[in-house]
């Protein structure tokens, strides 16, 4: 393996401050105070945080622009009709209107009825894998849906990474310059890699995996990998390491080598 603690450490050192997250989704959770705020907002920029990062953030701003400053409570209050209304018009990428209307819906439902998303993951939750927690987190704004969300919300059941819903998953629980703590009590050691393509091609590269497919075996691999550095919080460098492509906008062999002697 190309990667020591020390090696990580420095990238972990050199990249996680805020100066560093945009252009990110994450950013657009500082703008809110109130947990259920926050919970809505991420939730919502984890949801549509695949395409061009620039059009993510374009796609945000106009979420955002509908909502105010307090999305939560924003959406506890639209009826169905209203959220056909406002997005009527709505597209990002394999997104539709129908798509964000039954997402909404959904998560309109699950906070009415459990007072939180924190309150709807521990729902499943016990304590042992992720995985459990967030199945149940998911069957649970889908038992609401009234329409399908498509690409909005990923099921772990069948076996993809759901790289979206365990980036939401680190926002929330681990605890640093970037990331809230909201969620601290779930446990930070629990929590696994949200594998996108460049964390993948890293990940190859470092030699932490030899495995093609993204999917949650590859996603369980890495993090194995990632916890024999640290074991409390397996998912500490992914922020750090992604900004070879984000920021950086470097392959991973040209990041990695301004570190790896």
């Amino acid at each position: 393996m190309l990667f020591t603690r020390d090696i990580l450490e420095a990238i972990y050192d050199r990249y996680t401050h805020r100066a560093f997250v945009h252009p990110d989704p994450l950013e657009t959770l500082y703008a809110f105070e109130n947990q259920r705020d926050i919970e809505v907002a991420a939730l919502m920029a984890a949801a549509l945080a695949y395409g061009r990062v620039e059009q993510i953030l374009k796609t945000l701003e106009g979420f955002f622009f509908l909502t105010g400053p307090h999305p939560a409570a924003w959406l506890m209050e639209m009826n169905p009709s209203g959220l056909e209304t406002a997005f009527r018009n709505f597209r990002h990428r394999f997104a539709k209107g129908s798509h964000m209307v039954g997402f909404l819906c959904g998560v309109q439902s699950v906070l009415h009825r459990h007072g939180s998303l924190r309150a709807v993951f521990a729902l499943k939750d016990r304590g042992g894998d992720i995985e459990e927690g967030l199945q149940g987190f998911v069957d649970e704004i889908l038992k609401y849906a009234p329409l399908d969300p498509g690409h909005l919300l990923s099921r772990p059941e069948k076996g993809s990474a759901c790289k979206r819903l365990h980036l939401f998953l680190r926002w929330m629980v681990r605890k640093d310059a970037v990331d809230t703590g909201l969620w601290e009590d779930v446990g930070a050691q629990r929590l696994l890699v949200p594998l996108d393509v460049h964390m993948h091609r890293m990940a190859r590269l470092a030699k932490m995996t030899d495995r093609t497919s993204g999917d949650i075996k590859t996603t369980r691999e890495i993090t194995r990998a990632f916890a024999r550095f640290a074991p409390e919080d397996p998912v500490r460098y992914d922020f750090a390491l992604t900004r070879a492509g984000i920021l950086e906008k470097k392959d991973p062999a040209a990041f990695l080598a301004d570190f790896i002697p």
